[in-house]
């Protein structure tokens, strides 16, 4: 049974992770590799169940139960001592992430169930660089994650039964929706997902309409919440190229080919909500949308 959980990560995904877990109940141990890293993802956490506190989803005092149960830390060492589970939410990236489950194989306790919260990363991969590869299992969050309902749970070639069941229960305890898939690129989610955000770019690069048309066609033709490219901007374009790349290489097939766009963009700094400009611009302090001044028609 699952008590204690250690998050590795304080960022976006991180500190949502930290604080699903513990608004239901669970102690957290939240780990980042620096003091300023750690403050900004509690100030986050406490932001958002303010939020939830304005609008009567919790009350004040679960507001406090909960920061109650989250403690920071620098050490992945100590702060993984005595955990059941430890979920991984670094960046996206595959030697940073086989380095870290190298080093949680060897600090933490053989039963320990280690997840990790990639978003396209072979967790067979992942897994082949432990001792544990059963206790090895992807818990893939959708962003914001204390909103969100899906958990992608993705299983490794190794991954047992009774690892399964066990994340798919703690899942199911967080309110969440755990959908069960099997462990190849993209997995569900963003294997459907991204080639839709890049063909969206595909479109923009080729002309065929600019980005606010893109985006409306997709929000009022398709009913999407918001369109490809102001998702993609959400994201960040330097985690939609890498997901690309991940499919690209891994299915072999030139469909998943990052557009040049997506590609140039990334490499003049351009990510999206994160840098501050993507397909739109996020610096000027509004929630109306403002196209970037590279796409202004």
């Amino acid at each position: 049974m699952i008590k204690n959980v250690a998050v590795i990560g304080a960022g976006t995904m991180g500190n949502g992770i930290a604080h699903v877990f513990a608004q239901f109940g669970y102690n957290v141990s939240l780990i980042d590799i620096s003091d300023d890293s750690l403050a900004r993802g509690m100030k986050t956490i406490e932001k958002n169940l303010d939020r939830m506190v304005s609008k009567e989803k919790i009350s004040d005092q679960d507001k406090q139960d909960t920061l109650a149960r989250l403690k920071t830390f620098t050490d992945v060492k100590t702060g993984v001592q005595d955990v059941d589970l430890v979920v991984e939410a670094a960046t996206e990236n595959i030697d940073l992430k086989l380095k870290i489950f190298k080093q949680l194989d060897e600090i933490t306790s053989e039963n320990v169930i280690l997840a990790t919260n990639t978003s396209s990363i072979s967790i067979t991969k992942i897994a082949s660089v432990t001792n544990r590869p059963d206790k090895v299992i992807g818990m893939h969050f959708m962003n914001p994650v204390p909103v969100m309902k899906l958990v992608e749970i993705i299983r490794g070639y190794s991954t047992s039964d009774e690892v399964t069941n066990t994340i798919m229960e703690a899942s199911k305890s967080l309110k969440k929706v755990p959908v069960e898939v099997n462990d190849y690129p993209g997995f569900v989610a963003n294997r459907i997902l991204m080639p839709m955000i890049n063909e969206a770019i595909i479109s923009l690069h080729e002309g065929v309409a600019g980005v606010e048309e893109i985006d409306t066609v997709m929000k009022l033709g398709m009913a999407h919440p918001m369109g490809p490219l102001q998702l993609a901007d959400f994201i960040g374009l330097d985690v939609c190229l890498a997901i690309l790349e991940v499919l690209h290489s891994g299915l072999g097939n030139p469909k998943y080919a990052p557009c040049p766009l997506l590609v140039n963009m990334v490499t003049a700094g351009k990510k999206g909500v994160k840098s501050g400009e993507g397909f739109y611009d996020w610096t000027h302090g509004t929630k109306q949308l403002v196209v970037a001044d590279n796409f202004k028609k």
